[in-house]
Order: C-alpha cells, then sequence, then structure tokens
C-alpha cells in the first residue's frame, strides 16, 4: 500500500508544537477528524486505547500510532514533524520527533498491518528520516512522503 493511499495534502503538520504525548495525540485526532469527517474525540480515544497496550514509538524518534474505528470507512494518515521532539515512551527510549498517525475500518486486518509496515519501512529509512526532519514546508513534506520509490513498496 503507496503512502499517496494514505495521505492527503490537507494531512501534514509540517512543524507541530507539542508539550507532550498526549496533546500530540490529540492535535493530530482534530486533523484527522477534518481530514475524515469522524469525530475527533473517537479517533483520539482509540489512539489513547491502543497506547495503553505499549507505546506506539518505535524508535529512533519515531512514532506510529494507530487504531480502528468501526465507523471509519478507509485507511488514513495524518503526519507531523514536530517541532521539537517529545517523550513518547519509545521502546529505545529516545524523544519522538515525526508521528504518523493511522486510522483503519475496524474491519481492515491484513491491509491494516500492511499500511502500517510500510509507514514503518519508510520512516526508519536513515535519508528519508533525516529529510523529513529538515524539511519545513507542509508540501515539501507530503512530496517526499508519497514520492518515494520506497513508499510504494509497502
Amino acid at each position: 500500500m503507496a503512502l499517496t493511499d494514505l495521505l492527503s495534502p490537507d494531512a501534514i503538520f509540517s512543524a507541530l508544537r507539542v508539550n507532550g504525548k498526549k496533546q500530540a495525540l490529540q492535535e493530530m485526532s482534530e486533523r484527522a477528524a477534518q481530514v475524515s469527517g469522524l469525530p475527533a474525540r473517537e479517533i483520539f480515544d482509540a489512539l489513547l486505547q491502543r497506547e495503553r497496550l505499549g507505546s506506539t514509538g518505535v524508535g529512533d524518534g519515531i512514532a506510529i500510532p494507530h487504531g480502528k474505528l468501526a465507523k471509519c470507512n478507509r485507511i488514513f494518515g495524518i503526519f507531523a514533524r514536530l517541532e521539537r521532539a517529545i517523550d513518547f515512551e519509545a521502546l529505545d527510549g529516545l524523544p519522538v520527533d515525526l508521528i504518523f498517525l493511522l486510522i483503519a475500518p475496524e474491519s481492515a486486518g491484513a491491509d491494516h498491518l500492511k499500511a502500517l509496515a510500510g509507514i514503518a519501512r519508510v520512516l526508519r529509512d536513515p535519508e528519508m528520516a533525516a529529510q523529513l526532519r529538515a524539511t519545513r514546508d507542509a508540501s515539501a513534506l507530503y512530496s517526499l512522503l508519497t514520492l518515494t520509490p520506497a513508499s510504494h513498496a509497502a
């Protein structure tokens, strides 16, 4: 699954300013609600419920919070490059500054897992992560995420 299938240009934060994990998830849930028409509170609650199982901070300054919603009819994502890194209780203990939020229908199953794997593959590429961290323009971030050959490997 290509990241072009998950992201829209209005789903990008180029320099999100937040003080912590909960605030980041809240801000990103608001944007996800605008993009999808789903209630922000339901998105936020689904993300918090998933975080209770264990942090979605996957290491190297990257987090991939995700959740499933019954009312959701397609898999979609929101990307944020943070103004400054925050504690996300990541597996490696490092603060997070790149967050890709993923929301999927409850019935998504394997497609949800493929999307998560594809996102992780793109973001964990050291060159890609460095480019994302260096870019402060939302349209440039969108282009980086959607035009890379690696994003089509998912």
